[in-house]
């Protein structure tokens, strides 16, 4: 666990310094944001580069606190923290990637993303895909809370009927993560960012309606 948590200080603050380095590097004016068709419609200082560090830190704050929060609900072990240290740290990985891709599009003042050898909606896709895969095999080792997993007013009734809800959402997660993966290397642009979240939509309706069914049927 002690590697684990080292791991996450690393990543939650290794894009504020690679940012801290690349800054003398970057020209003045960079493309601040991008429409749904790729094109760069906003332009900004250099230093808003600062913004998606800010932000990643922001997100590793809120993971800790939801870690903890969690774990205090689990009296006996630690399942529930490590799940959500584990989670913790695929989505700051995420996020490190997301701000190695920024600073490579303000570097080049990219207008175009479209342009790009490398697809920002395909990386995002496949992310969230390798993230739902991690999440599906660790989530039927969570213990009742209130903070990750399946939780819906049913999955919530009881320990027997969580922990059905748990493994089904487990194997719903994993199937989705890797239908996401699929999504984000055959598709590219805004049709990729569609697949994804119908994929995500799909993969809700399904647990929350097996959730019901399961507390209907304890």
């Amino acid at each position: 666990m002690k590697n684990k948590k080292t791991l996450y200080f690393i990543l939650m603050f290794l894009p504020l310094l690679i940012t801290a380095a690349a800054i003398g590097f970057l020209p003045d004016r960079i493309p601040a944001h991008y429409g749904f068709d790729g094109q760069a419609d906003r332009w900004g200082s250099k230093y808003e580069s600062f913004l998606f560090p800010a932000i990643t830190i922001g997100m590793g704050l809120f993971m800790l606190a939801m870690a903890r929060f969690a774990a205090r609900q689990e009296p006996n072990g630690r399942n529930n923290e490590k799940v959500c240290m584990t989670a913790g740290i695929v989505l700051l990985t995420w996020f490190n990637i997301l701000n190695c891709y920024t600073l490579y599009t303000s570097f080049t003042q990219a207008e175009n993303l479209s342009a790009l050898s490398l697809d920002i909606s395909q990386t995002e896709c496949i992310l969230l895909g390798i993230l739902m895969t991690v999440l599906g095999n660790v989530m039927p080792k969570l213990k009742r809370n209130s903070v990750i997993g399946l939780r819906t007013p049913w999955s919530m009734e009881n320990d027997a009927v969580w922990k059905k809800c748990q493994r089904f959402g487990g194997i719903s997660f994993i199937i989705s993560g890797i239908l996401c993966i699929a999504a984000g290397f055959a598709v590219r642009g805004t049709a990729c960012l569609f697949w994804m979240l119908g994929i995500l939509a799909a993969d809700t309706i399904v647990c929350v309606y097996y959730s019901y069914r399961a507390a209907k049927n304890a």
